[in-house]
């Protein structure tokens, strides 16, 4: 990625020759197989003490189930999200996409917020398309506002966010306008930065750099490839961003959050930290929102179902892939920001 082409889909440059993975040469199989490992005890474990005279502990049980909940939804959502990322790099023609999206600016960033419609992929299989798109050169503030408006802006989301909501209180207007603002937003901030790329791990900006040229013949095996390296750096991240989950989730519990629903700020912030904690879907959180909608205010509802699909802790350790630890820092802070306002907003307007 180069700073003076930001927004520009690459063109014309020769590939850059990588050594052949060999044993031991990938740097996540091996934080694969140990978390792989892990997951299989501790579900072995379970199973072995169902009905026993000596069961588990009922937190590490809880832990166990939440954590495993968030793994088996999710899954489906990376894999698609994978396969998407792989079929734009080497399907998607230039000249389509050049058609389609604006070359710079804030119109770009306005068109890719809005893919979500035709790319309904809740957050977790975003973070493999977000990546890709990179990988196709995009700027970084163009992946950055895709990746957040994408969960919220999509067809499936709207569906359930009416289903359970309808239009009362404006939650379902509020969602959709809130989610498109903060994103752009957050692109906008991130396009300023002298050097984007600078934001980015240093393994994922090296492989940015490194991209093959879009003229490379696409072909069964090179995506074949591209899976299987996208899938090895995402599942390490998954699993372990959903063991976080389920300790924090038995650790904190929701009676304390929920308990403070009534006050109109501290009831915002109670709901964002839950949406943190929880790591649900966003295909889904609408209805996990309704049935805290006799207890918290409106405002708390739409910063609830804005922030989560944009920062969960679940999708935290799935973007450190990709990002610098001070990078996601920013982005926890502008996200949590815009949610506040959007939520104090509501409650002051309905």
């Amino acid at each position: 990625m180069k700073g003076g082409r930001s927004g520009q889909v690459r063109e014309g440059r020769p590939p850059v020759p990588t050594a052949p993975a060999g044993p031991g040469r990938n740097p996540v199989a091996r934080p694969l197989l140990v978390v792989a490992a892990v997951v299989c005890v501790a579900a072995a474990v379970r199973l072995l003490t169902l009905g026993a005279d000596s069961p588990l502990p009922s937190a590490l049980s809880d832990g166990i189930t939440l954590a495993a909940s968030v793994v088996i939804e999710s899954l489906p959502f990376v894999f698609l999200g994978v396969v998407i990322s792989i079929a734009v790099q080497l399907w998607v023609p230039t000249r389509i996409m050049d058609a389609v999206i604006p070359r710079r600016g804030v119109a770009r960033r306005a068109v890719l917020s809005l893919l979500g419609v035709v790319l309904p992929v809740c957050e977790c299989g975003n973070v493999p398309l977000a990546r890709g798109l990179m990988l196709r050169g995009f700027s970084v503030a163009d992946s950055v506002t895709f990746l957040l408006a994408a969960p919220i802006l999509n067809p499936v989301t709207l569906v359930t966010t009416y289903q359970a909501f309808g239009w009362d209180d404006g939650i379902l207007v509020s969602r959709l306008v809130g989610g498109f603002v903060i994103a752009n937003l957050v692109g906008w901030v991130v396009s300023l930065h002298p050097e984007p790329e600078r934001l980015l791990a240093p393994a994922w900006a090296a492989a940015c750099a490194a991209a093959p040229s879009s003229r490379e013949r696409a072909s069964l095996a090179r995506a074949a490839g591209m899976f299987r390296d996208e899938v090895s750096a995402m599942l390490p991240a998954l699993f372990l961003g959903a063991a976080i989950a389920g300790i924090i989730q038995v650790a904190i519990s929701r009676e304390t959050l929920t308990g403070i629903g009534g006050h109109p700020v501290v009831g915002i912030l109670a709901l964002m930290i839950l949406a943190f904690v929880i790591a649900i879907c966003s295909n889904v959180d609408a209805f996990f929102a309704l049935s805290l909608a006799s207890s918290f205010s409106p405002g708390a509802l739409v910063a609830f179902l804005v922030f989560g699909p944009m920062i969960d802790v679940k999708m935290l350790a799935m973007l450190s892939t990709t990002f610098r630890v001070r990078a996601l820092g920013g982005l926890i802070v502008l996200v949590a920001l815009g949610a506040l306002t959007i939520g104090l907003a509501v409650n002051l307007l309905v």
